[in-house]
This record gives structure tokens, sequence and C-alpha cells, in this order.
């Protein structure tokens, strides 16, 4: 008996001893990893090989034997989490069970601008505020970023933060998920499209997105455009007039407006914007390079959210008397 008691202590013991470390051996953090994003749906072996891969635990299989043996697979809540330095990995798992999620968070919502972006980043009371002492030319090199615009190149999407970070933290994040995208996107692009660039991509989709609030309809917008290009017709959409004014626009858009002449006026001047007008949804982003097929060059608000479709000038002329002249008297 005694023997056998040895036996169970010797192969045991290792177990116990690797068990040990599990519960209460402080990992090492860094700051890039102190921030985890756990989206809904995700597994306990997907976390586990997620994490390991952020070399925030050291191998994913002890993480999921002790998660499954402890019943933690069935309550892991989704939610931004942050570790700290001196997290075990057995409180690592406590905390994503229990939902110990990040509050604060930021939203950059499809359709923003960087002027609506930077008042919801100022009036946030949570965030230190960097951007203010910063140049462009600062900021774009803390971003990493090569064109001369904030424009259109931050992910529109929910992001939760630790109180005083910084908002050039946030735009760095945003920045780098919209480039995953994006770039991923731009690989599957349809081959007909007259689209050089996943630049292009994210100007172009930038107007779909202000063009309409339907996505059924994004991929018919961004056909109309592309139409449009690959002839040669200026592009003659009012949303990038409505940028180019700036702060001279007065909520209304007149006949007048149409004839000053800047960058952004794609009724005085052919093919794209210099830059994005707000910030695309990824919807838009896939309408730009996976458009309609369809010959339609132009369209018109029927007043409910949707759009009329024309290929000819005649057809679209009736449309604008039909939806909007009729409709206004």
């Amino acid at each position: 008996m005694t023997k056998l008691l040895r036996l169970i202590v010797l192969l045991t013991l290792p177990l116990f001893i690797w068990l040990g470390l599990f519960y209460q051996f402080p990992l090492s953090i860094s700051s890039d990893n102190a921030i985890y994003e756990l989206k809904s749906g995700q597994s306990l072996k997907g976390i586990a090989k997620d994490l390991t891969k952020k070399k925030i635990i050291w191998e994913p299989y002890t993480f999921v034997f002790i998660g499954k043996l402890l019943g933690f697979q069935t309550r892991i809540k989704a939610g931004s989490y942050e570790f700290k330095e001196g997290i075990s990995a057995f409180q690592l798992l406590t905390k994503i069970s229990r939902g110990d999620a990040i509050d604060y968070e930021v939203k950059i919502i499809d359709g923003m601008n960087f002027n609506q972006l930077k008042l919801e980043l100022d009036h946030n009371p949570n965030l230190s505020h960097q951007l203010d002492h910063l140049t462009l030319p600062e900021i774009k090199k803390q971003l990493n970023l090569e064109e001369n615009s904030l424009e259109g190149v931050f992910y529109p999407d929910t992001y939760f933060f630790n109180r005083g970070d910084s908002d050039l933290k946030i735009l760095k994040r945003a920045k780098n998920n919209m480039d995953a995208h994006l770039n991923k996107l731009w690989l599957t692009r349809s081959t007909n499209t007259a689209l050089t660039s996943p630049y292009q991509a994210l100007i172009l989709a930038s107007l779909v997105e202000k063009e309409t609030a339907s996505i059924a309809e994004q991929p018919k917008i961004a056909a109309v455009f592309l139409n449009r290009l690959k002839i040669g017709m200026r592009l003659q959409t009012d949303p990038t007039v409505i940028f180019g004014l700036g702060s001279h626009y007065s909520g209304r858009l007149h006949h007048h407006d149409l004839t000053v002449d800047n960058p952004y006026n794609t009724y005085t001047r052919n093919g794209l914007p210099p830059t994005p007008i707000a910030y695309p949804s990824l919807t838009a982003i896939n309408a730009v390079l996976h458009p309609e097929s369809n010959t339609d060059l132009y369209f018109v608000s029927k007043g409910d959210g949707t759009h009329y479709f024309s290929k000819t000038l005649a057809e679209h002329n009736q449309a604008v008397i039909q939806y909007q002249i009729h409709k206004s008297h």
C-alpha cells in the first residue's frame, strides 16, 4: 500500500506542481497585449490558441484543461479585457468567465468624418487627449499614415479602453483595423473593377456610404459610380460637394454650390475626389469591390430611403419628375 501511495504521489506530483504554477505564476503581459478583445462565439480552445499566439500564456492545453475541469467553457463572456502585469493564467480565465470587461468605449460610426470623430474623442472624459498637441505630420508619423488626410482611414466600430488611454491609441487601433479589413477584401476584388488601389476603394466606399443607408443598395450605387468612371463620366454626387464646402455648407445644398470648384466637387472635376469623405462600413467597401453587374449610370432618391436606377438620361429625367418634382408639390 505504501509503495502504491508513493507511486501515485510520484505520478501526480508533476501535475500538481504544474497546476500550482498555472494558478499563481504571473504572466508577462506586454503593453501591446494589455487589451484583449474577446468576440462573441469564441470557444475556449480558440481563445487558448489566440492567447498562446500573442504569447500571453505559454501553451493552450493546460488552459483548456483547467477551463473545462472547472466548467468555465460555458461561462465565457465577450468583451474587451485588460490584463495587467502579474495576472496568472487562472486569474485570466476567471476574469473572462466573470465578464469582468472594460466599461469605457468610443464609437466610430459609419459615415462619420474626422471632424465629427475628433469631437467624439474630445468629449470623452476618460481619454487622455494627445491629438491637440500634435501637428498633422506628427499624427501621420504616429499612425504610419502615407496619405495626407485622416478621412476614411479609421475602421467604424466600438473601441473599448482603459481610463487614461490616449485618443491617439484609439486611432492607432482603428487604423490597424481598417488596414486589415481593407487589404483582406482588396485581395478578393472583382476582376472588372476600375479601381487600382485599396485607397481608391476606400475613397469610393465613402461615397457609397454617404449616398445610401440601405445595405442592399450599396452594390447598385457602387456599380453606377464604377460605370461612370469607366466611360470618363463625372460622378456628380452631392455628398462630395457638401464635404468640399466644409463650414460654408448651410445645411441645404443649392444649385450655386454645385458650381463652386474645389478638389471635392465631382460636378466640376473628373474622377474620384482626392481622399475619402467619411469612414465607410465594411459593407460599403465590399460593395465597391464586388459591385452589381449592370449598366446603370443614374440614380435618384425616391424619398423613402431607396433609389430609382436608370441606364439613360431620358429615363433618369422622368424619374426625377416622378420622385422629386411631383412629390415636392
